[in-house]
């Protein structure tokens, strides 16, 4: 999710990217997919690299995470950058139809759901543009190599509870970033963090969905740039 990213700042700073369990090359455990215990992981890597205080960068559920920590353990995070993500429970809207493709994973594999996903993880901009179909089909193939495993990193996210009560503890400088046909984590939840943390800043991408790193890896880029660059 991170590749252009990298790529942009790996000459000037150190850049560390991880795997949530149960996600790509990290372990499928039995349990421990709600965000506390995420946020816990992420304190333990941090810890065991002796890198803190460091810059965190979120995307969705690493956002979860990111505010956490950053509200949990102000030692540890020098700067916060937020992106596609929400400081509130998942709405009720939405839970049925996650469920649904849920337990079609569980019962068929990602395929028959990937369509779906698309949908939810992409904007309608990137989905559409016949000069990016090649890195659509990499998406693709990238969705569909999950395992039905992948269902319990899912009920993290749709279980997870609120931590609005936890952002006025965030006092590190912090950037939020939402895309403006991010369907998953609409711009107004990244409106209501913006309002609740003190002194962030808020930059809302056009034409990015919920995947903002990939589809507009130049406008966040140059948004984290400027970010990082304010002394």
């Amino acid at each position: 999710m991170f590749a252009n990213q990298v790529a942009h700042l790996k000459n000037r700073y150190r850049v560390i990217t991880y795997d949530h369990r149960g996600q790509g090359q990290s372990e499928v455990t039995a349990s421990g997919y709600d965000m506390d215990t995420l946020t816990d992981d992420a304190l333990a890597l941090i810890t065991a690299l002796g890198i803190g205080p460091c810059n965190f960068a979120g995307l969705s559920m690493g956002g979860f995470i990111g505010m956490r920590l950053a509200a949990r353990h102000p030692e540890l995070v020098k700067r916060l950058i937020l992106m596609e993500t929400s400081a509130q429970p998942e709405p009720a809207g939405n839970i049925p139809r996650y469920h649904l493709l849920c337990n079609v994973v569980k019962l068929l594999g990602t395929r028959p759901v990937t369509g779906a996903v698309m949908k939810i993880m992409f904007g309608q901009k990137f989905l559409n543009d016949n000069s990016r179909k090649n890195l659509r089909n990499h998406w693709v193939r990238e969705l569909q190599k999950n395992k039905r495993s992948i269902v319990r990193a899912v009920y993290g996210v749709t279980n997870r509870k609120g931590v609005e009560a936890e952002l006025p503890n965030i006092k590190c400088p912090t950037l939020i970033i939402v895309g403006d046909q991010d369907v998953a984590t609409v711009p107004d939840k990244a409106r209501f963090i913006n309002s609740k943390i003190i002194g962030s800043q808020l930059i809302i991408i056009p034409g990015a969905g919920h995947s903002s790193s990939v589809e507009e890896p130049d406008a966040i880029n140059l948004a984290i740039d400027a970010f990082l660059a304010v002394k």
